[in-house]
Order: C-alpha cells, then sequence, then structure tokens
C-alpha cells in the first residue's frame, strides 16, 4: 500500500476516515485530554487559549519519557502550559504511558473525575490520529459524546496536512499506518467502532450512533 500510486479518490477516503477533528460546540467547557507527543507547541497553544476563555476547566495531560529525545512529555506541557499562565491546580498529569493505549489506560482516574464533574472531553491530538478516538471509546465505554481538537505536525520536513500528506514521504507512511492499523483493529473487535454523530464522537454500540465515517475501501 505504502509503495503504489494512490488515486485521488483513494486519498481522499482515506483523509476522510482519519481526520478525528469534531470541535466542541462554541461556548462550551469541557475537559482537554491531551495526547502525548514531543512537538508540544501546538497542543500548548490549543488548551493554554480555551483555558483562558473558560473551555478547558480541567486539563489532562499524558505521556511518559519519549523515546527519541528523553524527555517526559506530560512534564514538559504542564512546565508550557504553567508558563502560559494555566493554572497547576487545574492540570492533571499522567507521565508513565509509552504509547498512546497507555496515554488512556494510565490517565482513566481523570477522565472519570471529569465526567463525575458533569464535563464532557475534549481529545487534543494531531489530526489524523484515529485510533485515540477508538482507544477512549473501548476503555471508557460510557464515556457519551465526545470532541476532539486537531493540529497539524511535521517531522523534519514538510507539515504533515490534510491536503499533501500523500506527498510527504513522512506523512504519507504515518497516515497509511494509522489508517490500516484502525480499520484492522476495529474489524478483529480490539476497538470499539465509533461513528461522528451531530459533530460529536460516539460508540456506535451507545444510544443515538448512527453510520458516521465508515472506514474507506483501498484494494
Amino acid at each position: 500500500m505504502s509503495e503504489r500510486r494512490l488515486s485521488a479518490r483513494e486519498i481522499a477516503e482515506i483523509t476522510a476516515y482519519v481526520d478525528v477533528s469534531a470541535p466542541p460546540p462554541a461556548g462550551r467547557a469541557t475537559a482537554h485530554l491531551v495526547f502525548g507527543t514531543n512537538q508540544f507547541g501546538p497542543p500548548v497553544e490549543i488548551v493554554a487559549e480555551r483555558h483562558h476563555r473558560g473551555l478547558a476547566p480541567l486539563v489532562i495531560l499524558t505521556g511518559g519519557v519519549n523515546r527519541h529525545d528523553g524527555v517526559v512529555e506530560a512534564r514538559e506541557f504542564r512546565r508550557l502550559l504553567v508558563a502560559r499562565g494555566v493554572p497547576e491546580e487545574v492540570i492533571r498529569c499522567e507521565d508513565r504511558s509509552a504509547n498512546t493505549w497507555e496515554n488512556v489506560a494510565f490517565s482513566l482516574p481523570y477522565v472519570h473525575e471529569a465526567l463525575a464533574a458533569g464535563l464532557s472531553v475534549t481529545t487534543v491530538s494531531k489530526w489524523y490520529h484515529r485510533r485515540t478516538v477508538h482507544m477512549l471509546a473501548t476503555q471508557v465505554p460510557g464515556i457519551g459524546p465526545f470532541s476532539a481538537l486537531t493540529w497539524d505536525p511535521a517531522y523534519g520536513g514538510p507539515v504533515v496536512t490534510r491536503d499533501a500528506w500523500a506527498a510527504t514521504p513522512g506523512g504519507r507512511r504515518r497516515v497509511l499506518r494509522e489508517w490500516e492499523e484502525t480499520v484492522r483493529r476495529v474489524a478483529d473487535g480490539s476497538f470499539s467502532a465509533v461513528a461522528l454523530v451531530g459533530g460529536a464522537w460516539r460508540s456506535r454500540d451507545g444510544p443515538g450512533a448512527g453510520r458516521g465515517r465508515s472506514a474507506a475501501r483501498v484494494e
């Protein structure tokens, strides 16, 4: 798949499938769950700006030691957010995880804290990080509808965007891997199926779940 040429239709279908963007309704305060990464700038700016507008009253940071540079991701997120005026008392920090599944697993107490406080959840991740929404729905089956804010990453070259990922070597490899793994794991049952309904992500097994974005089929 990664070596052969993709048609414009295939690129569009894959892009639509992996794009998790589903912003929360305007003015609604939600708990923000930030997925681990060593690209700190965009997520920090998103969360800090929204906190100062009263839209991120609880911030859940995830990420342990980054395998590339040794930085503890969640701790660095916390340092940068505090420097931007986000008070430490609204921040929860999960700093042991080594992958996306553990980002959710190790932050479950904080996710449940948010839900108990009447807050829905908004994920903050790369735009194509489709596994995040499946992992959250799988590990928190009662989460209800949740939102997703996204950003465009870069890997030592051009920014990986929705329009240009297929022509960017680093982007192509990562987006196709995300698509292939997610489709496979939904099919084998290790991921809960999700659908985008009414502008929010929902488990397909939950009330009101519809067809939403289906898996793109590429032969």
